[in-house]
């Protein structure tokens, strides 16, 4: 391993393509030409001994050791503005990054994200991709696996609730189980989505027959296409449906627990730790659109586990 050729222009350019998993935004950022961008990973991985991402079609996803090195990028970038900021005898400031999804943003986190914080949208796996490679100090994400190489805080938890018009025969009835929605036609995500692909299991183990009616992805869209009676939709307990629409939970299902995960031994950072307080102040105190209730059933926790 060529150590000496390890450059921090070539680190830096490896954490503006994580912050994508993009090479043609992350040249773009850099203000270079994609393929040198090319090349600056390539001779970074070859300095290295080891690949730094791998590609799955069009999906790009960092290996461990591009991880390791986005999060040495960063920390290093970090100190040199630390050093700076001291030579200049100012105090270096850095607002505290939360990453996040969705649907946290809209209905679980409310007043929490609102000042002082840059934030960072993603679905689960760039959460945690984010928490990993230290672009975020702190990510929520829903987590029915525990990520073993990170520290996960619970945060909340929802029961999973059927979105149904207001004049349908099922939003007369308090709860509903499975076997209610034999032969109902959905609004589902994508089949490649966590929510499909725990939906679609339910339904088989429960013997249940549907039919998708229209693929979409995010509450919000879900939520909209069962206000234009295109189907029901089977969401996290925590969404505000619009007007028109209701929820009715589903008893046989699990409950969705929400965490804020962080690199570990960052838990007394103050960057996190402030972030932290804030989000939970949020739950406290109502200010989020919906608030943490206990499930119809009981839910065994998630497991910790090396995957997520």
């Amino acid at each position: 391993m060529e150590l000496s050729r390890l450059s921090t222009d070539a680190l830096a350019s490896f954490a503006a393509f994580a912050d994508h998993l993009n090479f043609t935004r992350a040249a773009e950022d850099l203000h270079i030409s994609q393929p040198a961008l090319h090349v600056k990973i390539r001779k970074l991985a070859e300095t290295l001994g080891r690949p730094l991402y791998t590609r799955h079609g069009r999906r790009i996803a960092l290996t461990p050791a591009g991880e390791a090195v986005a999060r040495l990028a960063r920390d290093l970038d970090a100190r040199v503005a630390a050093f700076l900021a001291d030579l200049d005898g100012t105090a270096p400031a850095r607002l505290p990054v939360l990453a996040a999804g969705e649907g946290a943003y809209l209905y679980l986190l409310g007043d929490a994200v609102r000042h002082g914080v840059r934030l960072v949208n993603g679905d689960r796996a760039r959460t945690l991709t984010a928490v990993r490679t230290g672009r975020a100090d702190l990510g929520v994400a829903v987590l029915d696996v525990l990520p073993a190489d990170l520290a996960t805080v619970p945060l909340a938890a929802y029961p999973q609730a059927l979105a149904v018009p207001d004049d349908h025969p099922l939003a007369a009835r308090r709860s509903l189980t499975l076997a209610d929605l034999a032969g109902a036609s959905l609004v589902v995500p994508p089949p490649a989505g966590p929510h499909r692909v725990a939906l679609e299991r339910a339904l088989r183990a429960a013997d249940v027959p549907w039919t998708a009616a229209v693929e979409a992805e995010g509450w919000p869209l879900l939520l909209h296409f069962v206000s234009l009676r295109a189907g029901l939709a089977v969401v996290n307990g925590c969404v505000v449906p619009p007007p028109g629409v209701v929820l009715r939970e589903i008893t046989d299902l699990p409950a969705v627990p929400y965490y804020a995960v962080h690199l570990p031994g960052r838990g007394t950072d103050p960057l996190v730790a402030g972030l932290l307080t804030r989000i939970r102040t949020a739950l406290t105190t109502g200010s989020p659109p919906c608030t943490s209730r206990s499930p119809s059933t009981s839910t065994p926790p998630p497991t910790p586990s090396g995957t997520c």
